[in-house]
């Protein structure tokens, strides 16, 4: 396996992980994977995924009769599916993808790009939502779409959590599938993992687990209502509050992770 493509903590073979998903939610997973990655996507290959997301969304959740609250726990049976498919680079890699860069200047790229990618997101799905505006179909496609974007945003921001952990040499333990569940779950606690304390290392998911990743996953959802403004608003408001949420995320883990290492500022 070639440096490129090595990962860490996405296994996308997973049997267990395979047996808990039916096809759509494969799909699903598959696309996010996708608009997670970090290659240029032109804007018209973004809506097109963004719009295939939603339709499988859609149909996941008329499956799965999902409504009210039973909605919310949906998601986040549908967000834990998605993360071990989340695709994570080792620090080789990383360095290769980001010309050479290491230490807190490679970290710092990886924020940049990550920001722009979910400001992009709520960019699109606001652009998206203008142009529908009013529209009677949009009162059926909004929800859905805001649930494609809130997925996507948060495969970018724990990959970013996952790989920053690479950066500065926070090794957490595990299979793929349980270190998928520890930076799902540092996401949703918007912390780094402390991989020296057992509650932090979690690769099981609790009632209190599950009950804080679902009310991340909401505060998200919500975050996205802004998309849905008239005129390209949404899709200004959408972008600047994913970006200042990225960002906002990124020093908060980077400042776990700083007390376990320390790091250079690195080759720039």
């Amino acid at each position: 396996m070639t440096s490129e493509n090595k990962q860490t903590g996405a296994e996308p073979a997973d049997s267990a992980a395979e047996e808990s998903v039916g096809a759509s939610e494969q799909e699903v997973a598959e696309i996010v994977g996708r608009l997670a990655e970090p290659d240029d996507l032109d804007g018209a290959e973004r809506r097109r995924l963004l719009g295939r997301l939603t339709k499988s969304l859609a149909v996941g959740a008329k499956n799965a009769k999902a409504s009210g609250v039973g909605r919310s726990r949906w998601l986040t049976d549908v967000f834990m599916a998605v993360a071990p498919r989340i695709p994570i680079r080792d620090l080789q890699t990383l360095s290769e993808h980001h010309k050479g860069l290491t230490s807190e200047a490679l970290a710092d790229d990886l924020v940049s790009t990550a920001t722009k990618a979910t400001m992009t997101v709520g960019a699109i799905g606001g652009a998206v939502a203008a142009v529908q505006f009013a529209a009677p179909p949009l009162l059926l496609s909004a929800p859905a779409q805001l649930v494609a974007e809130t997925l996507v945003v948060a495969a970018i921001e724990v990959k970013l959590i996952a790989e920053l952990h690479e950066v500065y040499g926070v090794q957490v333990p595990g299979s793929g599938s349980q270190r998928a569940v520890a930076f799902a779950t540092a996401w949703s606690k918007q912390r780094g993992v402390d991989p020296m304390s057992p509650a932090s290392v979690t690769i099981a998911l609790g009632a209190a687990t599950k009950t804080a990743m679902r009310n991340r996953l909401m505060r998200t959802l919500g975050r996205h209502m802004t998309t849905l403004g008239p005129f390209l608003t949404g899709a200004v408001a959408g972008g600047f509050l994913n970006r200042s949420a990225t960002r906002k995320l990124s020093e908060a883990v980077r400042a776990d992770l700083r007390v376990h290492r320390a790091l250079p500022p690195g080759k720039s």
